[in-house]
């Protein structure tokens, strides 16, 4: 992981960029929210409780607020929120197909491919199929709502139905993808093909130039790592 400023400063600065070029901004309000309890407990366990800091700013309480602790905390929140609207600008501008099609004509493996596919499905599928769940205990009679330990009892029914409905999914679509010669040795003939303009291929090798020239400073102690 890159530490310092340059490195989540530099992705932060990347993903804004998307952002305002597609306007997507709206659709990733989810994944800061998502983030915000992982990057409110990094800001006050690094910031009160970092060890060996002495270099103290201001004491609240029994807790002493550090310059290093600080310092450190506002590195890992910043590399937390620019992972998370990372992911968000990738959901929100990527067609997984157009993707998927597009890594095949490129000579990606089908295995690899459905690895690919079957990761970024999978929390779409099971937050849909929890809320399919949810509302079919509701017409049951099921009580999913009300106080927390209502709501913490009303996981038990859920657990059931999700896995049995997670190993369903991943015997029909094994059928399917047989049935379908996805065994095949011969490779398949793309159909699709996507426009790929010199000013992609440009941006594309840049940005894989910029990870790799991060990624030596990182592993050279360029970028101030501890």
């Amino acid at each position: 992981m890159i530490r310092g400023w340059t490195g989540p400063v530099s992705v932060f600065g990347a993903v804004l960029l998307t952002v305002v070029i597609t306007g997507v901004g709206r659709r990733l309000v989810s994944f800061v929210v998502a983030s915000l309890p992982l990057v409110i407990s990094i800001l006050l366990i690094n910031t009160f409780i970092y060890p060996d800091a002495t270099d103290a700013l201001a004491t609240v309480g029994p807790f002493t607020v550090t310059g290093t602790g600080l310092t450190v905390a506002l590195q890992a929140a910043l590399r937390v929120i620019a992972f998370a609207l990372a992911i968000g600008v990738f959901v929100a501008t990527t067609d997984l197909d157009d993707l998927l099609s597009d890594l095949e004509r490129r000579g990606l493996g089908r295995r690899a491919e459905f690895v690919i596919g079957s990761a970024i499905r999978m929390v779409p599928r099971m937050v849909e199929r929890a809320g399919e769940i949810v509302e079919a205990q509701r017409a049951r009679g099921l009580d999913t709502e009300g106080r927390p330990w209502r709501r913490a009892r009303g996981l038990v029914p859920l657990a059931g139905p999700m896995i049995g409905g997670a190993l369903n999914d991943v015997e029909e679509r094994t059928m399917a993808l047989e049935a379908r010669a996805f065994s095949a040795p011969a490779r398949r003939t793309p159909i699709r093909r996507f426009p790929d303009s010199a000013a992609q291929r440009a941006a594309r090798w840049g940005l894989g130039l910029l990870i790799v020239a991060l990624t030596v400073a990182t592993v050279g102690g360029w970028l101030n790592v501890p």
